[in-house]
């Protein structure tokens, strides 16, 4: 058997552990040793067995997924969502679909210091959905803009996804996170306009709440410094060249420790909890990047990436009716898998094909970690949604119906995306 078909048959067999409910990185980790040992031979399998886990998950840059994650589960646990809501809130809620435009605010908000979609849409579950059904605000709508804002949690940086892209391709995570920033400015405004697209066609969808006066806004903003404090000690460092974003992870996990507890919203309890659900969080990403890393030394001995890369170029078909049919391919795996486990499972396959095509990578990790986010709101998992439910109580078709207008607004961004690549290209290129 030509090691091609070897390749071929170990990523067969990964996708149906997979569908078996074996977790994402063991089952890498299995195939890709069994693949290795039927290529090199056991000693070959347990060579990279013994090596491989060790380089990439004691490779310096990977120390920044638990900081990250750990700033995040902070953030989550001390009520600054809480804040930025009613800072929007403030600021929007007398329009009609304020609140919802709020909350997608508010969302923006997290993301800049969160990294995580799953995460801030069950924090802004709490604080939105309940608000927005005080004020009589449709389901749909009040469902609906939770769930698609919550997505902008892993576009805007600091993005975990854009760190596990840059890692499995050797790509400057800094250039990505500076890449990320206006797509996610977009995507933002783009979710604000369907708002005001739903209101006006149906306006007691989200009806006007209640005015404020000018200084009551202003007052509002004092809710708001924790969040853009963070956010310029993290991104503005790593675009000034004064820490890598490794640095900026650690700076960040200690701001948001000093923040909280200046604020008084961090209690000893809440810190060893935070440790603890980071731990576990971290300790999953870091199973799948090790899983990842020994089911890529098997593809790249049995050469069958670039055998693909190869057989796509000299089809000759238009590059970007190749990018097409990889869009779709992203679409329906976000539908089923969350964003690392879609990136380290394809991203060794896919990446050569896309090189070869002469596509920047960092536009294409941009356009990728989109579309993926656009799979948590789409059935028949959309695992923002399922969270969503789990905390309001709120039917899935509910809130499947209200996503509909978000979706339309996120490939609407894609497209813009393709058109106009510099959208993503402008800040890394002037770092």
């Amino acid at each position: 058997m030509s090691p091609e078909a070897v390749g071929i048959i170990g990523i067969g067999v990964v996708v149906v552990l997979m569908l078996a409910r074996m977790w994402i990185g063991l089952s890498m980790a299995l195939v890709g040793f069994l693949g290795v040992a039927y290529l090199r031979g056991l000693d070959g399998a347990l060579g990279v067995l013994g090596t491989v886990p060790f380089k990439y998950v004691a490779f310096y840059p990977i120390s920044a997924i638990p900081l990250f994650v750990f700033m995040a589960v902070i953030i989550a646990n001390t009520g600054i969502g809480s804040s930025l809501f009613n800072s929007a809130h403030a600021w929007l809620g007398q329009l009609r679909g304020g609140l919802a435009m709020a909350s997608i605010l508010a969302c923006a908000g997290m993301a800049a210091i969160m990294g995580d979609s799953v995460a801030e849409v069950v924090t802004m579950s709490k604080v939105a959905v309940p608000e927005m059904k005080k004020y009589k605000y449709d389901s749909q709508l009040a469902s609906g803009s939770v769930a698609a804002g919550g997505t902008l949690g892993i576009l805007i940086p600091p993005s975990l996804g854009f760190i596990m892209y840059g890692i499995l391709t050797e790509q400057s995570v800094g250039a990505l996170f500076m890449a990320g920033i206006l797509p996610g400015l977009l995507l933002t405004c783009l979710f604000l306009a369907a708002v005001r697209i739903v209101v006006a066609m149906r306006p007691d969808a989200g009806p006007p709440g209640p005015r404020t006066t000018f200084k009551e806004k202003v007052l509002s903003l004092k809710g708001t410094w924790h969040t853009m404090l963070l956010f310029v000690m993290i991104i503005g460092g790593i675009y000034a060249g004064i820490f890598t974003p490794t640095e900026a992870a650690a700076v960040g996990a200690f701001g948001a420790i000093v923040i909280s507890a200046a604020s008084r919203r961090l209690t000893l309890k809440g810190l060893v909890g935070s440790i603890v659900e980071a731990t576990r969080v971290s300790a999953m990403i870091v199973l799948l990047i090790m899983g990842a890393f020994i089911l890529m030394k098997f593809l790249a001995m049995s050469k069958f990436p670039f055998a693909l890369a190869d057989f796509i170029n000299d089809l000759a078909l238009p590059r970007y009716g190749v990018f097409a049919a990889i869009i779709i391919l992203y679409v329906l795996l976000g539908m089923f898998l969350d964003v690392f486990a879609a990136v380290v499972l394809t991203i060794p396959v896919i990446f050569p094909v896309v090189t070869g095509l002469g596509f920047d990578p960092i536009w294409f990790g941009v356009i990728i970690v989109l579309v993926l986010e656009m799979g948590l709101i789409t059935p028949p998992v959309g695992m923002n949604v399922f969270a969503m439910a789990g905390v309001t109580g709120i039917p899935l078709d509910t809130i499947f119906r209200g996503v509909l207008p978000f979706v339309i607004a996120m490939i609407v961004c894609v497209i813009l995306l393709v058109i106009f690549p510099q959208i993503a290209l402008f800040i890394p290129g002037r770092v």
